[in-house]
């Protein structure tokens, strides 16, 4: 029996040993084999020990089988990379958990509106971006008042453009925290001046170019208003997203509102892209997004009738159209809602208007300085001289009833926010000029916000600018004229005329030698 069992029990090993030489094989694809994929997932199964091993032994065998080529495999493809929805969500994870830790917030005076509550207010008046968006951009504000050293903030709307949108932030400094900003813009101005009257006077000495010179002058640059004046009484910050960085936008020119006001761009959300437009825009797209943000204030900012009111001191000493500022009236009550849903006449402007100078106050271009008089008759042409009338815009806290009609569209479009429980409705005003303007008030609560494209309703098809008449050319006479270049007989026949001269020359003068020869 034992000689009988001996050779099956060979027989058996031999077999097993092919049986495990054959699971050892490894595989021409993954180069992986059964017998230490059975042995990783043997492992897997008594360390994890999940519940109802047989239903699922396939899903764990894959998953050690992708843990291997994950990390062994070498494949042509790149690590995908974080989609943009992700990178924002990490950025926007920062805005709550920005100051989690300051126990004394409640005590200290923050420059931030009640942002929740204007939210509210804008959704009872059926605009807004929807509660989720108010409170990313809430924090988004006070991630931005704790950077910058403002005195107030708040949400001065969203501009929409074609590769992203920028949300606008209104904010005013503190006294004597505000960065100066144009000097250095100046100094490299008039620096480039000095070099141009050199070359010019070197011109005038050397008389060897006789070209002619245009006579073209350029008109007057109208001086940029200072900070914390006219248009740039506020600054404005804008970011892309809740959570991106603010970046804080320049100060505007009065040549940058001209010419914003000849030309409709939409804006693509990159405020270095250059804007490609005729008459030329000078700068790029956060020049022209501040520019527009200037325009829609001054034309959409309103408040109720009686919320300000102009200081008494003021009122004495300056013009009704010279007023600049105002204040709180602190005996402000209110206006009833319906009042202020069916007349116009409850509402005002609280934004000083812009001229057609591209200012908030006019500034007389033809004065010169009193240097440029030295002579007495000069200073008599001067007192002679016709002085430009004085441009006058519309003065503050101007009723809306008074703003003018654009092709037969009324400006302003007021209604109740409910009819149905009136008791509890807010007045809300939408610009018609500027899509996407809107106001609300109730009781002594108001707020103006922007949400649109950034573009004034034109009222008809858009119409570009014709271009400028060419100039004259210059007078064509004898001294400029080129002549025409002479035929080969000319040419034979001026060298023919030029060699009897020149024979002709010889010959007298042969011939006054002879004389003089005969003479001694």
């Amino acid at each position: 029996m034992e000689s009988g069992g001996a050779p099956l029990n060979d027989q058996r090993e031999q077999t097993s040993i092919c049986f495990k030489a054959f699971m050892l094989k490894n595989s021409t694809k993954s180069n992986l084999n059964l017998y230490d994929h059975l042995a990783r997932v043997l492992t897997k199964v008594m360390d994890e020990r999940p519940e109802n091993v047989v239903d699922v032994i396939e899903d764990m065998s894959h998953e050690v089988k992708r843990g291997l080529l994950l990390d062994k495999q070498s494949t042509l493809r790149d690590i995908p990379l974080s989609p943009a929805a992700q990178l924002l969500a990490e950025q926007q994870m920062l805005l709550f958990s920005w100051g989690g830790g300051d126990d004394g917030d409640q005590e200290v005076e923050t420059p931030l509106p009640n942002v929740s509550e204007v939210g509210f207010l804008l959704e009872q008046a059926g605009v807004g971006l929807g509660r989720e968006e108010m409170l990313r951009v809430f924090l988004a504000l006070k991630q931005l008042v704790n950077s910058q050293p403002l005195a107030r903030c708040r949400l001065w709307g969203k501009i929409l453009g074609t590769e992203g949108n920028y949300l606008v932030a209104e904010g005013e400094y503190r006294d004597g925290e505000e960065e100066e900003e144009g000097i250095h813009e100046e100094t490299a101005e008039d620096a480039e001046g000095e070099p141009r009257d050199d070359d010019e006077e070197a011109e005038v000495v050397e008389v060897i170019d006789t070209l002619p010179r245009s006579t073209f002058k350029p008109p007057p640059v109208v001086p940029t208003e200072d900070n914390r004046t006219g248009v740039n009484k506020f600054t404005y910050f804008v970011c892309r997203e809740p959570g991106l960085p603010w970046m804080r936008l320049p100060t505007v020119t009065p040549t940058q509102i001209t010419a914003a006001r000849h030309i409709r761009k939409f804006f693509t959300g990159r405020l270095d892209a250059p804007i490609v437009s005729y008459p030329p825009f000078p700068g790029n797209e956060a020049n022209y997004l501040r520019a527009q943000i200037a325009r829609i204030s001054a034309s959409t900012q309103v408040s109720p009738l009686g919320f300000y009111q102009f200081g008494e001191e003021e009122g004495e000493e300056e013009e009704e159209g010279a007023r600049d500022s105002f204040e709180e009236n602190p005996d402000f009550e209110g206006i009833p809602v319906p009042e202020m849903a069916e007349s116009l006449s409850t509402w005002v402007h609280h934004v000083q208007h812009i001229l057609q100078q591209g200012r908030c106050v006019w500034v007389n271009l033809a004065e010169k300085p009193e240097d440029d008089f030295e002579e007495e008759a000069d200073e008599e042409v001067k007192e002679e001289a016709e002085e430009p009338e004085p441009e006058v815009g519309p003065p503050l806290l101007t009723p809306l009833s008074k703003d003018a009609e654009i092709t037969t569209t009324p400006p302003w479009s007021s209604k109740m926010s409910s009819t149905l429980i009136s008791q509890f409705a807010i007045a809300v005003l939408r610009s018609n000029l500027w899509p996407g303007a809107y106001a609300y008030a109730s009781g002594k609560k108001f707020e103006n916000i922007y949400f649109g494209w950034g573009l004034k309703f034109a009222g008809e098809a858009c119409t570009p600018t014709f271009p400028t008449m060419p100039q004259r050319e210059y007078t064509s006479g004898p001294e400029i004229t080129e002549a025409l270049d002479p035929s080969l007989e000319e040419e034979q026949a001026l060298k023919a005329a030029l060699e009897e001269q020149k024979a002709a020359q010889d010959e007298t003068e042969g011939l006054g030698g002879d004389e003089e020869d005969d003479d001694d």
